[in-house]
């Protein structure tokens, strides 16, 4: 007797193959089988660092020496990491042309790194320094090697280009984002709750465009019984590889 988990991977699989036009909107679950923990829960950095004092764009601005002991932990830990199976999928499917683009939460460029050429980045990235007094930008791991906090050539203390609390999300991403959300035929809402806004929104943008929703979560969240057409209860590397391995060679047998 077929096991329902697998019936949904193929059903899922059938409508990728079957719609193609497929966006992905992956959140900090997938990147953590990279060695890179979500932020909020046990193993969080807000476990350790309060977000209120450290990750706010006021705290920044009122002391950006004291943020870096944070961010300097948190860019250390993005550089060791490496794209895991779920991000090479997502590389894959795009490559097949199956998948348009990837809209991201996290600013780890792992996506890039797993070779995927469409990403859109609603929080930034932390491979990138800017100065907010003159606006230089520069490559952030060599500037950190240079000590830290890191400094604009003006004399100013750099900021990573992502987003902290407070900030707005970058105006020409979230358009990016919600033209892709509307346009699409298939949704995989991968590695995020999506409650945070407003990221929350895309889910919802492409329901209502007709878009089917295909949730990757080992979890229930708030969409899986309000948006999600099909939840596949599985880590994220399984799950983008079953399903890229399913698309690829379908079983004949069914």
């Amino acid at each position: 007797m077929a096991h329902p988990t697998d019936r949904l991977f193929r059903e899922a699989a059938e409508t990728l193959r079957a719609r193609g036009n497929a966006v992905a909107l992956t959140g900090a679950g997938i990147s953590v089988e990279s060695g890179i923990p979500a932020f909020r829960g046990i193993q969080g950095m807000w476990e350790k660092y309060d977000p209120m004092e450290y990750a706010t764009i006021g705290a920044f601005l009122q002391d950006p020496e004291k943020v870096w002991g944070m961010l300097k932990e948190m860019v250390d830990l993005f550089s060791r990491a490496v794209p895991n199976s779920a991000h090479l999928g997502l590389a894959e499917m795009e490559r097949r042309g199956v998948l348009r683009s990837v809209i991201t939460q996290n600013v780890d460029g792992l996506h890039q790194a797993a070779g995927s050429r469409r990403v859109i980045e609603f929080h930034g990235n932390a491979e990138e320094l800017i100065c907010l007094s003159c606006w230089n930008r520069y490559p952030s791991r060599v500037k950190i090697r240079e000590g830290i906090p890191p400094r604009c050539a003006c004399g100013k203390i750099l900021k990573p280009n992502l987003v902290l609390f407070g900030e707005p999300i970058p105006w020409d991403a979230q358009e990016e984002a919600e033209t892709e959300a509307k346009r699409c035929s298939v949704l995989l809402v991968i590695g995020t709750s999506a409650q945070v806004a407003p990221a929350c929104d895309i889910p919802l943008l492409s329901k209502r465009s007709g878009a089917v929703i295909i949730e990757i979560n080992p979890e229930e969240t708030p969409l899986t019984k309000s948006v999600a057409d099909l939840h596949l209860r599985e880590k994220a590397g399984v799950a983008v590889t079953l399903l890229e391995r399913e698309i690829r060679t379908p079983d004949p047998s069914h």
